[in-house]
């Protein structure tokens, strides 16, 4: 993916302002031109993105959270400006809608399975769920006592949440009642939380690097994954709900087997290249839709994408001027996007 450079090629989209507290503009190289409009000298579009590279800008602040719906028509991102915006992925990229309601940074967003609902965990010490077709918050989520760090959604089921703050505690909830369903007492402040594939487990990233995976039927460690020698910033389950991605402040990514009959050695592959720095941000990961890839936030402005097999970097993408906090896959498309510190969005297309 190449990267943006304002000072060369033509500026051949100038996109007026879709509020006041937004701007998106799209920059083209004559090689982009190119392939954007006939898929010249050999190399034809993998997606539908309006052009190769799509930048999204509107932020005031560092962004540390971006999710794609799950129809893949729209992006959400969010960060330290405590606004929520919603962006069309397909055409200029316009910012559709801004939400907010936080007092503090949000840290962590997710879409609910069905794409109705958002999810989000804020350093004001609350959980928000926003209804997306209103553009509004439905339920204010209190009981952790210092900034909550991460939130999760179940996969399946009924709705159900997860969340992990630096009081030490994780605690689910249901937003149909008034207040959590459990609290789970850790022993260090909490960075990172999803849930199992099938519910019944939330598994938790913190600062004494030890990964936990809880039983939800007996409020209790149910085993550790250890391994990462520094702070677990991101957690993401596969695809199929087999394996568990990790990144940590010690600059390597790690996938575990978390079946049920996995073996005692559940870390399967171990995965570098990009880097934490004394920044200290909790950068984030992601699976690619079919498994085959995962990517990691990183503190050196590259977006990295590693093959699962192989191991190896597939990809090291440019253009961000600041720290990487959050990426993901799109679920029907080979396109990826990138959030980061200089309160930018990529959305770029892969092979």
């Amino acid at each position: 993916m190449p990267v943006l450079d304002k000072r060369k090629g033509d500026d051949i989209l100038s996109l007026l302002p879709a509020s006041k507290r937004t701007r998106q503009e799209v920059v083209f190289s004559s090689r982009e031109r190119a392939i954007l409009e006939s898929g010249v000298n050999g190399t034809p579009r993998t997606s539908n993105l309006t052009a190769v590279v799509m930048l999204l800008e509107g932020h005031v602040g560092d962004i540390f959270s971006l999710e794609f719906h799950p129809d893949g028509q729209f992006l959400a991102s969010t960060g330290h400006d405590r606004q929520i915006f919603l962006w069309n992925v397909y055409g200029e990229c316009e910012n559709i809608g801004v939400m907010t309601g936080h007092n503090g940074a949000v840290m962590e967003l997710h879409f609910s399975p069905d794409g109705y609902y958002l999810y989000t965990a804020s350093t004001d010490m609350t959980l928000g769920l926003w209804d997306l077709v209103s553009g509004t918050r439905v339920k204010k989520m209190k009981g952790h006592i210092l900034f909550v760090n991460s939130v999760s959604g179940a996969r399946r089921g009924p709705m159900m949440l997860c969340s992990g703050s630096d009081d030490c505690t994780i605690r689910v909830w249901d937003p149909r009642k008034h207040n959590e369903c459990c609290t789970l007492n850790n022993t260090y402040q909490v960075t990172a939380v999803t849930f199992n594939d099938t519910t019944e487990q939330v598994i938790s990233g913190g600062i004494d690097n030890d990964i936990k995976v809880w039983d939800l039927r007996k409020n209790a460690v149910l085993y550790k994954l250890k391994g990462h020698s520094d702070t677990v910033t991101g957690l993401s389950l596969s695809p199929d709900g087999s394996y568990l991605l990790s990144n940590a402040m010690d600059n390597t990514l790690k996938i575990w087997d978390v079946r049920p009959f996995a073996p005692f050695e559940r870390c399967v592959k171990v995965l570098s290249g990009h880097q934490h720095n004394f920044e200290k941000n909790l950068l984030r990961c992601a699976w690619s839709p079919d498994g085959s890839k995962v990517s990691a936030g990183s503190a050196d402005r590259f977006h990295y994408i590693w093959d699962t097999t192989s191991r190896r970097v597939v990809y090291k993408l440019p253009g961000h001027n600041g720290s990487v906090n959050d990426v993901d896959f799109h679920p029907k498309e080979p396109i990826v996007a990138s959030a980061a510190s200089d309160k930018q969005i990529y959305l770029g297309e892969i092979d």
